[in-house]
Formats: structure tokens, sequence, C-alpha cells
């Protein structure tokens, strides 16, 4: 009687692409359930950061934010959200009277970021708020240029910082998982960044298609992905034949070949 148990082949991150540091927030006014202001920090479309106006302290979302930054970091960004939080509360009051509303629901964002190609070196920078108050902005040339420096240095920084935190604490995961030993194979990909992963399987060194189930691409809480494929083989089958899990990412590929001697069963004994 057999099934796998786990097989694990650990590897560093290693990946070139376009990454993004993006920040939302968000006040709003009125009876509604939700927090007066909040700040929602994205690398590369995962959150890593939250502050809310009812907790008033910034949070760390990933593992690699709370082993990377220590307590006085995380007092400065909380300093720092409190008083945007205070520009933002004013800023729905100037809305408010901008419409000549005095009661209901009102709610003021922003959004901004920067990017950053770590193959090319080329860099870019985003910000989205209300059109009169882009003008007014527009036409303050100490405020731009203040924006301006911030956006071509510190965020740069602080995203390739951010980026090279995940990229050290994320470790790629392949596993060859079975419930008993006449359920199907699983090939369970995790740990992966970003989520151009792909799974195949090989038969006595042919791609082979038959009886394969791919299973859909899942986010992790922090910013990698997982994904498995399950192949409906028999014991009989693959000890006949060679036949392997081929898992390809970033050009890096890895392979696991399901074998007498790989193959572990729950109880630590081979059959």
């Amino acid at each position: 009687m057999r099934t796998v148990v786990l097989l694990l082949l650990r590897v560093r991150l290693a990946c070139a692409e376009t990454h993004s540091l993006k920040y939302f927030f968000t006040a709003v006014s009125g009876d509604i359930d939700f927090p007066e202001f909040t700040i929602v920090g994205l690398v590369d479309e995962g959150q890593f950061m939250y502050f809310d106006s009812n907790k008033m302290k910034v949070e760390p979302k990933t593992d690699w934010m709370r082993q990377k930054e220590g307590a006085d970091y995380w007092d400065i960004q909380t300093q720092l959200a409190a008083g945007t939080h205070q520009a933002f509360r004013n800023n729905i009051q100037v809305a408010k009277k901008r419409f000549n509303h005095s009661t209901g629901v009102h709610t003021f964002q922003e959004m901004y970021g920067c990017e950053w190609d770590d193959q090319t070196g080329k860099t870019d920078a985003f910000r989205q708020e209300g059109f009169s108050t882009q003008n007014k902005w527009n036409n303050n040339r100490a405020d731009l240029e203040g924006r301006k420096h911030y956006f071509s240095t510190v965020c740069i920084e602080w995203l390739k910082k951010y980026v090279e935190y995940g990229k050290s604490s994320l470790q790629k995961q392949v596993s060859l998982l079975q419930k008993n030993p006449s359920s199907p194979v699983t090939c369970h990909a995790a740990g992966f960044y970003p989520s151009g992963v792909s799974i195949t399987w090989m038969k006595n060194g042919q791609d082979h298609h038959e009886d394969v189930d791919f299973g859909e691409l899942v986010p992790n809480e922090d910013i990698t992905f997982q994904k498995t494929s399950t192949l409906r083989v028999t014991p009989d089958e693959w000890k006949k034949n060679q036949i392997s899990c081929v898992v390809e990412h970033q050009g890096e590929t890895i392979r696991i070949i399901l074998t007498e001697k790989e193959i572990r069963t729950n109880w630590g004994k081979r059959s």
C-alpha cells in the first residue's frame, strides 16, 4: 500500500519583470459601517501593509515585512499615517463645501505609486485623484518638485527594498501528494512569484496529456502563487513507466520522477 506524502525542492527565487508599489487612501464621512480613513499598500498587487482610523496603527500584512522591519519602522509609519488621516479628514470637508453638501455619505480617494523594471532599470510613477484637486496641485511648483523627487527616488528605493525583502524570504516548493494508494497523484507547486508557473507531466520522455486535471492558479497571503495538476494513474502504471511532474517558472525547470525511491508512505515504511 502506497501514499505519497511530501517531496520538497527549495531554490532561491529569481525573476525579472516590472515591479510596482501602490498606496490606496480612502476617507469617508456619514453614516457608514467603515473606518473613517484607511491606507492599503501593495507590492506587485499583493498587500503588504494596512492602516485604519479605528485601530490607529500601521500593520504588516506579510511575513517578510514582519521579519525585516522592526518596531521603530512601524511607529514612524503610524505617525505618518495619523497625519495623513487628518489631512484627508480636511479633504472630505472641502469636498462637502465644494458641492454644497451638509449630509449624506461622502468619499475622497487617492492612489499613487511607482514602477520599476528590474531588467532594464526603467522607472515610472502614477497618481490619481479628483480633477479639480489635481489642477490645483499642478499649479503649485514647490509641491510638484517635492512630489517629483519622491516618485523618482524615494518611492523607487522603497520599492526595490520591499521586492528584495520578499525575494529573500520566499521559497519555491514542489510536492507530490496522494490521499490513498488508489487515488490520483497531485503535483503541487507553491511559493512561486511571479504567477507564470506551468505544470506538465511526462511519460517515458514524452509529454503526457491524458487523464490530467489542471487546478486554478491561487494567490497566497504573501505575494506568491500556488498551482496544482492531478494525474489519474495506477501504481502498476507508474512502476512500469517513467512518469514525472515538470514545473517550469521563469526559465527554471523542476522535475520530480515517480520512483520507488522518492515515494514514501504515511507510516514511514515502504510496501
